[in-house]
């Protein structure tokens, strides 16, 4: 027996019961908790002088060997556009898949699954880039940083 639940919110918190009668023992019941959790987004600002590298980490609070476990993507956004920059898998090389010219050439997947963009430009002020690591096939943690390029 089974419990399938769509569309689910923090309303749905508690203790489930499942009870069925079997013969000849009588009533087995099992109850189970569910805590429900939100999705978390942690927001950065980042602050760089135009010409140098940007690092980027992916989620600060998690280490390296963690997110090697899981898949996770670079994206990048602008006026509620989002591209595609930097895909990986567990255990696999990274894919690059930024179709744009001001990224091509630019991006790299650094240590720690940190995003590297050099050199900067003015075009990178003002863009967020967002980290996602998906957990399961329903819950992805996300990061993003806003990017601030100073000129000198």
């Amino acid at each position: 027996w089974a419990l399938h639940m769509k569309n689910v919110t923090l309303s749905l918190n508690g203790q489930y019961e499942c009870s069925f009668a079997t013969y000849p023992y009588g009533t087995k019941t099992a109850t189970i908790q569910l805590v429900v959790k939100a999705e978390e987004e942690q927001h950065y600002v980042k602050e760089v002088w135009l010409n140098q590298t940007l690092e980027i980490p992916c989620l600060k609070h998690l280490t390296s060997e963690n997110l090697s476990n899981y898949p996770l993507k670079w994206l990048v956004g602008e006026n509620g556009r989002k591209e595609e920059l930097v895909t990986k898998e567990p255990s696999c090389p990274a894919v690059y898949r930024n179709s744009s010219a001001l990224y091509r050439q630019r991006v790299l997947l650094g240590l720690n699954n940190t995003l590297k963009i050099f050199p900067t430009k003015i075009m990178d002020d003002g863009r967020v880039f967002s980290c996602h690591v998906v957990y399961h096939p329903e819950r992805v943690q996300k990061s993003s940083t806003t990017v601030r390029v100073f000129g000198k």
